[in-house]
Order: C-alpha cells, then structure tokens, then sequence
C-alpha cells in the first residue's frame, strides 16, 4: 500500500476532480470568434486574447520578414550588434515588468521569470552581440593537396527562420533563438505556443522598440496547423522546442520542404548521487533540478540513483527540503513552487503518480493535486521511493515536481540504468571526486552532463543545447547553434596557375603522374613514399 504524506495546498475556492466541468474551454482552445484566451495558471484570471492566424496570414508573415530581412542582411554586423544591445537594455531596465507578464501566463514563480527567462536572454543578448562577429567571421581553409588555391568559410543569412516555441519557457526559448536568428542576419516568423501567446507579443514589441526594423520579426499565433503551416510558408530553416511526438511530425514536414530543422525535444534526465557526493548540497541541488518551475523543463532531475550506501540520508534531506517548499499564487516573492501552466499536464503528471501509487510506491512528501473550478491548477512538490525501473514515472517524461529516488550498487549499475531511457538531453553526477565524475560523464548518453550542479547551463549562452536519441536534432546557443542558423559557402580562390594532370585530355602519362604524386605526398611511411617516387 502506498504512504502518502499530507501536505495542505494553499487554495481556496471549491475543488474538483477531472470528471468535473469547466466553466470554460480548455486553455489553448480557439473561442468562437477566433482568439486564443490566455487566463492565469495560478488564480484563472483572465489575462489577455490573441487572434489566431490563417494560413494566408502565415505565409504573409513569412513574405514581409523576407522583405525586411534583404536589408536587414545587408547591414554591418556591429550595426546589428548596436540594436540587439538596446534590447538587452530594455529588458534589464523593465525586468519586473517583462518577469510579471510571464507570472501571469505561465504560472512560474517571480523569481523563476527573472532568473529563469528575462536575465538568461539578457545576458545571451549581451554574450552574442560581443562575440557574434569573432564566431561568424572567415575562417581559413588550407588544402594540403591544393596549395595554389586559396580557400574559406564564409558564413551568410539563411533567410527567415521559423520559431515554433514552447509555453514551459514561454520567454527565453523563443527569446535566445530569436536574437541570435537576428545578429545572423535573419528574418523571424516565431509560432509560440498557444497556451502562451502574449509574451511572445511583449517580445516583438521590444525587439521593435529597440531599433529592430517592423516587420523583420512576425508573430503568428495558433495550434498545431499554424505550426504546419509555418513549415510550408517558404521559411529556410525550422527551429523547433516541444514533445518528441510533435518533433517527429515537424521533422518529416521540413524535410519535405528541403529545410533544415533544429529540434530540442524531451528529456527523462537523470542524477547520479555516488557515495562520496556532499549530501547537503547534492539534495539541495537535485531538489531545485526537480521542482523549479514545478517540474515543467525538459531538463528537469526527472530520476535520481542514489548509492544505496547513503539512500537514506539523502533521501530524507530531500523529503524535508520538499515538504518545506512554500507554494501558492506564484506573483509573491514568498512563494517557491508555482502553479502548472495547462491542465493537459496536470492530467498527465496524475496518471504517472497513480500508476506508481498503485504498483507499490511510496509518497515520502507531496502527493496532492488541486484544481479548482476558475483553472487554478497546482502539484504538490512530490518524493517517491520503491519505484522501479519499468515505471512510467521512471521511463516517461512527467513534466511535473515528481522526483521518483531508485538505488544502486555500483558505478557500472547507475550509468546503465541512466542510459536505459529513449532520451539522451541531460544528465548529473554527484561527486567529490572530479575524475570520477569525468569518468562516468564519459559514459552518459546525453547532449550536457553537469558535474555537482543541475539544469542551469540553458542559461549559459556559450554552451549549445540539445539531445541524443529522441532528445532532438541540432543545437542551439554556443556558437555551433549561432553558425547553424547560418549558411556556410566555401570560396576557393587560385593564387597561381597549376597545370594539374587530371584536366582533357586524359591519357596514360597523366594517369601514372596522379599515380606518382599522390603516392610520394600520402604513402604510408617513408618507404611507400620513396617506392612511388622513383617507382616505374
């Protein structure tokens, strides 16, 4: 039988289970009169409306960023650099106000928007703007077989880039992507989400504010057939975050666009606690990787193995951090743990939950799910233990502040069973030994390891972001993510005429000189070189 520890939830208004009704349509539904209706995650107050896009406005989207982005490409980089400062500008001198919009539509905490969304694009905004020019500059290209030719790497606007974003971090996914599209010399018709469409509006308004010229950034607004359409507006390259399920589909669409694609999707990441790891800090660390904006990143602690050694000890330092987690209307200061951005999420975090609850585990702190009748939705900060691994909470992403602890004995054992997953995003080692935590890095099938830390380096701009397996395609951030949203043109120049030996018309004297030459200049050791010289 499973144990739950009660834990009382900070709610009022009347309460109901998912067979209840609403007394509205879902959130992310187009009302009659085509809009998208935004309400508060945390109390159901509405905040705002969009109009949805039809795919004749899509693909007019796509045309005016196009026409914008032919001068935008064709001015000076440090140019570019001077506007997207002023943006960075903007959004520290109105962090507050840019920090509460996100409180309002996504239902994180006010500390969460501001070090989880505004200051990261901030200081991606500033990394980029100083270091974009070094990152795209001519890079030389020595030909060792070719030295009478000069040759480089010059890196050129794709064109427009398609944004399809996410509602989990409504504000700094779409926000990176779209500076570093802009100091590349693109144009940008970003799709966000539909449960998160204003601050994408906030978004543009201060690009354009900034100096960004109207129209070299569009905005689109809808579900999934707006996405779609996104694909087909004659875009040069999709950058998509969102579920796997729905980057598979944006992944056949653009290769039957011929574009290229970027795809972050899921994570099922994992933390490894080895037995010599720092309890205190480890526990503090993983529970913050586990709950910061109740659960929902793809690169949440969504499964720890802990030594069985020190399950104990550590699982109870986690247990008391969560149960003493504040939660509630996520506009306070003195608020922790926010609210769950849709009811979609809520549904699928208690079906984890239940399954686990029912196949044996046990609820250590948390447990509770509440919703209420206006659409205030919130999870409980939740440990679990006597979970296995053929869980669904184990295996499948949960999205939500559920931490399942599973234990192991030995090195070998935990980097198996972390890699037993179909995701690959992220991954964490605890450890006092940094050769050790090296060692089992080197074995982790993921696109980022961290070392004695968890789920930060997203706002590390130098570092590029993404997964292995059915975690994505691609990068992001870094400047590998800066040149992909670039294309690369190879020039090869001649320095001097050479009369080469494979030119018309061929014969047999040219036939055994290509012989000879490649022979002397590419043999294996110096007797096969001195063999093709002075061989017949």
């Amino acid at each position: 039988m499973a144990e739950t520890a009660s834990q009382a939830l900070p709610l009022d208004g009347p309460l109901f289970d998912n067979s209840a009704p609403s007394v509205r349509p879902p959130q992310g539904t187009v009302t009659p009169h085509g809009t998208l209706a935004v309400y508060e995650p945390g109390s159901g107050k509405l905040v705002g409306e969009v109009r949805v896009s039809t795919p004749a406005q899509v693909r007019e989207a796509a045309a005016s960023a196009r026409l914008a982005q032919m001068e935008w490409s064709g001015r000076p980089l440090r140019d570019r650099e001077a506007i997207l400062l002023a943006f960075k500008q903007l959004l520290l001198d109105r962090a507050e106000e840019v920090g509460d919009l996100i409180v309002r539509e996504n239902g994180k905490t006010k500390n969460e928007a501001l070090f989880m969304e505004v200051l990261p694009v901030a200081d991606l905004t500033h990394y980029f703007a100083k270091h974009a020019r070094k990152i795209l500059r001519d890079e030389k290209l020595p030909l060792h077989m070719f030295p009478h030719k000069k040759s480089y790497l010059r890196y050129y606007p794709r064109g427009v880039i398609g944004i399809i974003s996410p509602w989990n971090y409504p504000f700094s996914i779409p926000g990176g992507d779209v500076v570093m599209s802009l100091l590349a010399g693109n144009g940008v018709v970003l799709k966000p989400s539909e449960f998160t469409p204003l601050i994408a509006e906030k978004l543009r308004s201060l690009l354009e504010e900034a100096g960004v010229p109207r129209g070299l950034v569009q905005v689109v607004h809808g579900r999934g057939d707006v996405g779609a359409a996104l694909i087909q507006s004659g875009v040069n390259m999709i950058v998509f975050t969102g579920s796997v399920a729905t980057g598979r589909k944006v992944n056949v669409a653009a290769a039957e666009q011929m574009i290229p694609c970027v795809l972050e999707l899921g994570g099922k990441d994992p933390a490894i606690v080895l037995d010599d790891a720092d309890l205190e800090t480890t526990a503090r660390k993983v529970a913050w990787g586990a709950f910061a904006n109740s659960g929902q990143t793809c690169a949440s602690v969504e499964r720890v193995y802990v030594h069985e050694s020190v399950a104990k000890p550590f699982t109870d330092r986690v247990v008391g951090i969560a149960k003493g987690l504040r939660q509630g209307e996520p506009n306070r200061h003195d608020v922790d743990v926010g609210a769950m951005t849709t009811q979609m999420q809520v549904d699928i975090v208690r079906r984890h939950l239940e399954d686990a609850k029912a196949r044996g585990a046990k609820v250590l702190a948390g447990g509770e799910i509440k919703v209420t009748l206006d659409g205030a939705r919130f999870v409980q900060p939740t440990v679990l233990t006597d979970v296995t691994q053929d869980m669904a909470i184990v295996r499948d992403e949960t999205f939500g502040p559920m931490l399942p602890i599973l234990t192991f004995r030995t090195e070998e054992e935990a980097v198996r069973l972390a890699n037993d997953s179909p995701y690959g995003l992220s991954a964490y080692v605890f450890t006092r030994d940094r050769e050790r935590a090296d060692r089992v890095a080197n074995q982790l099938l993921a696109g980022t390891v961290m070392h004695n830390d968890a789920l930060y380096t997203h706002a590390a701009p130098e570092t590029p972001w993404g997964g292995v397996k059915a975690s994505g395609l691609g990068r992001v951030h870094g400047k590998h993510g800066l040149r992909d949203l670039s294309e690369v043109r190879h020039v090869n120049l001649e320095r001097f005429n050479f009369p080469a030996f494979w030119y018309y018309p061929y014969g047999a004297k040219g036939y055994r000189l290509g012989r000879k030459v490649y022979g002397t200049l590419i043999g294996n050791g110096l007797g096969a070189r001195l063999r093709a010289l002075f061989g017949r």
